[in-house]
């Protein structure tokens, strides 16, 4: 009996490597040295996977062998909390129920749970569609995010241009304004300068092609002098790149295409500040310390939340984050995230997650545990960050920048030494209020839009509104 549960049946988590591998089956026999037939029956949990063959997996594809942990496989998760929505409430499906279907048919089972993965993505967007008195496509902006999202934020052609660019720059950190400019200079004939606020006029970086020169604010401090010099150097240098990306989707207005590609330049950029490999190293040995990673690198706080975003080379992948950013009245001017967690398309976050608390401490790390209705919880961490001109008078902009993460990778960062996430209860959030079924909650400004509201006028609860769950 000891030795049936040592058995590695993990057939779903083999196929989801082997396919973010972009290998076929035969592809992968032929490395491995075994039959096509064999993979097929390890991937339908028909056999285990053998110790030395988990071994030559890691070694040929240059894999961690955590990614091939024993402990409950994603789509198991995914496809219980899928079986637990109201729908499914006269069914009694069970734990057990689920892993059979699992067992006998995973690949049936990853159809459920992403079947259930779009219905609700479809409810969310049909709910906020009717939130926001809309009607008809998608608003040029929503088509980017959409468009970011579906690539879970990751551009692998984006981040091999990147590396090479860096390496010719040869420079990092404070030096890559001088080695901007020589390289504006010798490939496109460009000055590279800095100049006065009067003479921008109110623009932080212009291409003057009657000047042959490319002028950036000198209001800017150093880490956005160097992003605003590199981006435009991206948009010298990799048009074909970022158009051949954007062109591989399909977009309802040409002004969601051009936001499209205005936001993958941004990436390329980040993709050169943060080259993939020696930024992927900084992870490991910084234990994610944003604010150490920042001096490194010579960039901004949220330059390196943006970049960690983006850590998704299969073979060299990073925490996959996602971040956020509000003003201080709650409006969302930036949202991304690798997959994993469901942002809502319009209103406001939860008042009770801690970004809002963060304008209170200025400049000060605070982190928070935090758990959505579906039972999914998360390690988030936020801080305030500055936008605007530098001098007195000068315009400014407050915002507070979120970045979290699924509980299980928490460990792996340097702002969770010495919690006990078993004692310590997360804090219950929600998504936005408009889509939080969560009863009970005095913070909730307003009702779901998937239940009943119930109007007493004899009672007052502590509760701002109180609805019904059938």
């Amino acid at each position: 009996m000891a030795a049936e549960s040592k058995r590695l049946f993990i057939g779903p988590r083999l196929r989801r490597i082997r396919r973010e591998l972009g290998l076929t089956q035969a592809q992968m026999a032929a490395d491995m040295d075994i039959s096509a037939s064999y993979i097929t029956l390890i991937e339908r949990n028909q056999r285990p996977l053998p110790a030395d063959l988990l071994l030559r997996l890691a070694e040929t594809y240059a894999l961690d062998l955590s990614v091939f942990s024993t402990g409950e496989d994603e789509t198991f998760a995914q496809l219980e909390a899928a079986l637990t929505d109201p729908i499914f409430s006269e069914l009694s499906v069970g734990r057990e129920d689920v892993r059979d279907l699992l067992s006998a048919n995973p690949a049936m089972g990853e159809a459920v749970a992403a079947l259930y993965k779009s219905y609700r993505t479809s409810q969310s967007a049909v709910m906020e569609a009717r939130a926001a008195g809309r009607a008809g496509p998608a608003d040029p902006l929503e088509e980017a995010r959409e468009f970011i999202a579906a690539a879970r934020n990751y551009f692998p052609a984006l981040d091999e241009a990147g590396e090479e660019t860096a390496r010719a720059l040869g420079a990092t950190g404070g030096g890559l304004m001088e080695a901007l400019s020589e390289r504006f200079k010798k490939r496109h004939a460009l000055t590279l300068r800095i100049l006065p606020a009067d003479i921008m006029v109110g623009a932080y970086r212009r291409h003057d092609r009657h000047r042959a020169q490319i002028a950036i604010s000198e209001t800017l401090d150093q880490a956005s002098r160097v992003f605003q010099a590199v981006l435009q150097l991206i948009l010298l240098e990799q048009g074909k790149t970022l158009d051949d990306t954007v062109n591989a989707a399909s977009f309802d207005s040409d002004a969601g295409r051009r936001l499209a590609r205005a936001a993958l330049a941004n990436y390329a950029a980040g993709a050169v500040i943060f080259p993939y490999e020696r930024f992927h190293a900084s992870l490991g040995d910084l234990k994610y310390d944003i604010e150490a990673i920042s001096r490194r690198f010579g960039a901004s706080f949220e330059q390196v939340c943006h970049r960690l975003t983006t850590m998704q080379r299969p073979d060299r992948s990073g925490i996959p984050f996602f971040f956020l950013r509000i003003d201080a009245a709650g409006n969302v001017s930036k949202r991304f995230s690798a997959g994993v967690f469901p942002f809502a398309r319009y209103g406001g976050s939860c008042p009770l997650w801690n970004i809002h608390e963060a304008f209170r401490t200025p400049h000060k790390i605070i982190s928070q545990t935090v758990q959505l209705p579906d039972g999914e919880t998360y390690f988030s961490l936020a801080r305030t960050v500055h936008g605007g001109e530098a001098g007195f008078g000068a315009p400014k902009a407050e915002r507070a920048v979120a970045l979290g993460c699924e509980i299980k990778h928490a460990h792996q960062l340097i702002y969770t030494a010495g919690v006990d996430f078993q004692t310590a209860a997360p804090t219950p959030i929600g998504v936005t209020c408009r889509l939080c079924p969560r009863p009970g909650c005095a913070a909730r400004a307003h009702p779901p839009l998937e239940r009943r509201l119930i109007i007493d006028e004899h009672r007052r609860m502590a509760t701002p509104f109180s609805f019904a769950f059938d």
